[in-house]
Order: structure tokens, then C-alpha cells, then sequence
């Protein structure tokens, strides 16, 4: 029940699902997450240690960067469950147009460009 409840809690709210529906296209750095949802870094972080949480994301550390992606099939049918339900939901043309001229942007720049610091 634990699990179930951190995914629902996790996904309501509109910020943490434009960040999964952004992860779904590639890995992000988290400057460029922080680019995408016009956030501060602090909002982020947390934002995502929530995703987390709810294991609806993994990350990994590559030098001072932080990278992002969608969980991986982890077993947990609430996970793939909540994963696959986004998928449904949401198709591949599923941000606004300003969100998809955003990610756009932030995936044309690129970790190296970033200005925030991202040991987050």
C-alpha cells in the first residue's frame, strides 16, 4: 500500500509529470530539468528526490553531473504500472508546444553548457 500511495502521490503534481513526460524522450541532466521547468534548483531537487522516492525514476552521478531517467522495469507493479499508465495517457506529442520548444532547446545545449550547479 506504501508504494502505491508515494507513486499517486508522486505523479499529482504537474511539474513532476511534465519531468516524466520529458524523461520518457531521453536521459536529462538535472540543469537541464531545472532549464525545462523554469525551476529553481532547490524545487527541482526536490521534485525529483520525490520521483525517486517513488521509484519512478533512477539516476546516476557521471563527474559532477547528475542524470535522470524513467525507472526501469524495477518489478514494482505500481511503478510499471504508473509508467505504462503515463504512456496511455500521454502521447509522444503530449507537452504543450512552448514545453516541446523548450525541451528541445535544453536538449540542443546540452550538460557541458549548463549555468546551474548540478551536484543536486
Amino acid at each position: 500500500m506504501r508504494q502505491f500511495m508515494d507513486v499517486v502521490r508522486a505523479m499529482a503534481d504537474e511539474n513532476r509529470v511534465k519531468a516524466l513526460l520529458a524523461l520518457r524522450q531521453n536521459e536529462l541532466c538535472v540543469c537541464q530539468i531545472i532549464e525545462f521547468l523554469g525551476l529553481a534548483p532547490s524545487t527541482v531537487s526536490k521534485h525529483m528526490s520525490i520521483l525517486k522516492q517513488a521509484r519512478l525514476v533512477d539516476s546516476r552521478k557521471d563527474g559532477r553531473w547528475i542524470y535522470y531517467r524513467l525507472a526501469g522495469d524495477s518489478g514494482l507493479c505500481e511503478v510499471n504500472g504508473a509508467l505504462d499508465w503515463l504512456g496511455k495517457c500521454f502521447d509522444s506529442n503530449s507537452l504543450s508546444g512552448d514545453d516541446e520548444k523548450k525541451l528541445k532547446m535544453v536538449l540542443c545545449c546540452g550538460p557541458p553548457s549548463c549555468d546551474h550547479d548540478c551536484k543536486n
